[in-house]
């Protein structure tokens, strides 16, 4: 992803800005949506942050951050923004009286850790190169395509082992009674 944002950067490729648009505009939006925004705001703020990709790709730095990292965080200043201007100048959004909405509760905290832990248990009955391959695809957000060429199997079998290695942590899942797992 980092090549692409360093094509945007240097040739305002449009072709890689597609690719990096289509992988990460509706991440974006459900990551925006889970933090409370409406989806239509959603979709506007994950713009805005595509946007910002193609304006200041030159100032993307791959040794501070992931092109991800880099993005969610944009995303997530765009929204901190809009909450300051909907709340007016008067809240201080340090202000340690009002919280952000995005900062979780110590029971949503507890929740995710325990989540966490279901996922870490379900990922090592995995056989290895399954887990391999979904580490790749979602801890390293690299594209199956991106897969199939640095681990050299073909498209396809990567495409099903991730499937499948999804199937079975799916079926964990379920097992440990771990809702929502769709």
């Amino acid at each position: 992803m980092a090549r692409l944002v360093a094509r945007v950067a240097a040739d305002r490729d449009k072709a890689a800005f597609a690719m990096l648009f289509d992988h990460y505009a509706p991440r974006l939006s459900a990551y925006l949506q889970r933090l409370g925004a409406d989806p239509s705001l959603a979709e506007e703020i994950s713009q805005d942050a595509m946007a910002a990709l193609w304006r200041k790709a030159d100032s993307f730095d791959p040794t501070r951050s992931s092109v991800g990292t880099w993005l969610y965080r944009i995303a997530r200043n765009r929204r901190i923004d809009l909450l300051r201007r909907a709340r007016g100048t008067t809240v201080d959004i340090d202000d340690v009286a009002a919280p952000l909405d995005d900062a979780p509760q110590p029971d949503e905290a507890a929740s995710a850790r325990e989540r966490e832990g279901f996922i870490r248990r379900a990922m090592k009955s995995l056989p290895p190169e399954q887990v391999s391959l979904v580490r790749l695809a979602f801890f390293e957000e690299r594209s199956h395509s991106e897969i199939a060429a640095e681990t050299g199997l073909p498209l396809g079998t990567v495409k099903s082992r991730i499937r499948l290695a999804f199937g079975r942590l799916r079926r964990s899942l379920e097992a440990e009674g771990v809702a929502d797992v769709s």
